[in-house]
């Protein structure tokens, strides 16, 4: 009990800040390009209370991928809705990708400080936690880039194949969508996968913090 606890605490604030700022960054790029669906159903906003998806952060602690509530967007609004919309795919998982990278440069800029200087027991209070915190965010980050980026719809990565497909290709590829939620979940508790993705995430996050 005390590890699940301790986790809870060293993993809940990274992956709602990596939820958070990927559902927003999907919200504000739609806003930008002309569409107000996010902004007027209150989603153009960085409280992760707006974002959170119950099961979808629950899974997170238990098959270690998960998600967010989506945020509405209606290419109906854009000029070049396919083009328009793939920007707005594009922006969630480059998002944490940069946060992946941002939390990789602050622990390494953590650890030449904590060689640098005398022993303090309270910096150590302090450092040990946030750099597990830091590292944890990389983690975090790397799979929800990575995983959403999967061409299975209604991830990411399906909205970027739709927007680069010729449009019929693009139309026959969405049809499947109806069973993207059930595919997802079938590969997640197969172990299919974590056996796909993992080692794309493990080589990332030793290269971001070697």
């Amino acid at each position: 009990m005390n590890s699940f606890i301790t986790q809870l605490i060293i993993l809940a604030p990274p992956l709602l800040f990596a939820l958070t700022f990927h559902e927003f960054a999907h919200g504000y790029v739609a806003y930008r390009l002309g569409d107000p669906t996010a902004k007027n159903a209150g989603r153009l906003t960085l409280n992760p209370l707006k974002h959170l998806d119950p099961i979808g952060t629950i899974a997170f602690f238990f098959i270690k991928f998960g998600w967010a509530k989506p945020v509405p967007v209606n290419p109906a609004y854009f000029r070049n809705p396919r083009k328009d919309m793939l920007w707005v795919a594009l922006a969630g998982p480059m998002t944490n990708l940069a946060l992946a990278l941002i939390s990789a440069i602050i622990t390494k800029t953590l650890w030449f400080l904590a060689s640098s200087l005398p022993y303090s027991a309270i910096a150590e209070a302090i450092l040990v936690p946030l750099n597990a915190m830091l590292i944890a965010s990389v983690w975090i980050n790397l799979v929800l880039c990575i995983f959403n980026f999967l061409p299975i719809p209604p991830l990411d990565g399906s909205r970027i194949l739709t927007g680069l497909l010729p449009q019929d290709l693009a139309i026959s590829y969405m049809k499947i969508e109806r069973y993207g939620f059930v595919i997802i979940l079938v590969l997640a508790f197969s172990g299919v996968l974590s056996k796909v993705i993992l080692p794309i995430i493990g080589y990332a996050n030793s290269l971001l913090l070697s």
